[in-house]
């Protein structure tokens, strides 16, 4: 029997406010939610304000029977918002509500177990914007058995300092190819090919692993000194909300499930995020045999 790996998601839970609609997201919550419709188990800690949306958030991840145990109720600040504006290809731009619910997760036992016990914590910097969080999130990278850090950085919600730290406690790095532009930046790499900023960044940080994904042009993997590479798939693209979130879900399951399988990991993922792309908002339902037969193609 194929193990059921356990995934903590820690960070930003909120309601995307986009041009027609609000939905329920935040990258934290939308991997989580794609971990558990591709076979995991996965827990989301975060943190919601004691109003309305908050209520609503809960009873809409009941109503997915996804587990809401370590999402905490905030007394002093609100459930966290993000405003969503899209361009005429469907590429998402993000203004996003400071200071909210989220910014201030309590490290608690209950918290600590649950990483410990996990298969990996998947994380990102946006939830660092605030001291509360991110002391506890470090404390919780302590414990974690694999650690991946999706950098899904949000101008001004981060500082340089602070990506450094989360860099060097990441065992796999997923970004886009802009995002990777701003580290070997602030790295100071000289070096013009990707792969060889890729070695470089993982060299000076001893990072195991990184993925970068680039859009239309598919996603590059480096991982166990190797690299991998997908062009990605051809689809008519609605919007790219969440998109990447479902790329990460996907990559991280079959990571688990097939260590030994880094391509099959990546074209996975590149499917995974190819199919909520063409879908309107960041978890549509999709089923795993259209992942594979989009593969086939």
């Amino acid at each position: 029997m194929m193990k059921i790996p356990k995934v903590v998601c820690y960070g930003e839970v909120l309601f995307d406010k986009l041009p027609t609609v609000k939905k329920i997201g935040g990258a934290p919550l939308n991997v989580a939610i794609r971990v558990n419709s591709l076979g995991g188990q996965a827990q989301l800690i975060s943190s919601v304000g004691a109003d309305q949306e908050g209520n609503e958030i809960i009873d809409y991840l009941n109503a997915l029977d996804f587990p809401t145990d370590f999402i905490q109720t905030c007394q002093h600040y609100p459930t966290g918002e993000a405003k969503v504006s899209l361009d005429d290809k469907g590429n998402a731009t993000y203004e996003i509500k400071h200071p909210v619910a989220w910014d201030q997760i309590t490290l608690n036992q209950n918290i600590t177990t649950l990483v410990a016990q996990s298969d990996a914590l998947i994380f990102g910097s946006l939830s660092n914007r605030d001291k509360k969080s991110r002391t506890t999130l470090l404390e919780l990278l302590k414990l974690a058995k694999y650690s991946v850090l999706d950098l899904n950085l949000r101008a001004p919600h981060y500082e340089q300092s602070t990506l450094k730290e989360l860099i060097l406690n990441a065992d796999l790095i997923k970004c886009s190819d802009e995002e990777f532009n701003e580290i070997t930046s602030l790295y100071k790499s000289t070096y013009n090919s990707i792969e060889l900023n890729v070695q470089y960044i993982a060299k000076i940080t001893k990072t195991k692993s990184i993925c970068i994904t680039m859009g239309a042009n598919g996603a590059l993997f480096y991982y166990d000194s190797k690299f991998y590479y997908c062009d990605g798939y051809d689809i008519n693209v609605v919007d790219t909300v969440g998109a990447g979130d479902s790329f990460l879900a996907g990559l991280v399951i079959q990571l688990l499930q097939n260590n030994n399988k880094p391509q099959y990991a990546l074209n996975f993922a590149c499917a995974t995020g190819a199919m909520v792309a063409q879908n309107s908002g960041a978890n549509p339902k999709i089923h795993l045999h259209d992942i594979i037969e989009i593969m086939s193609t």
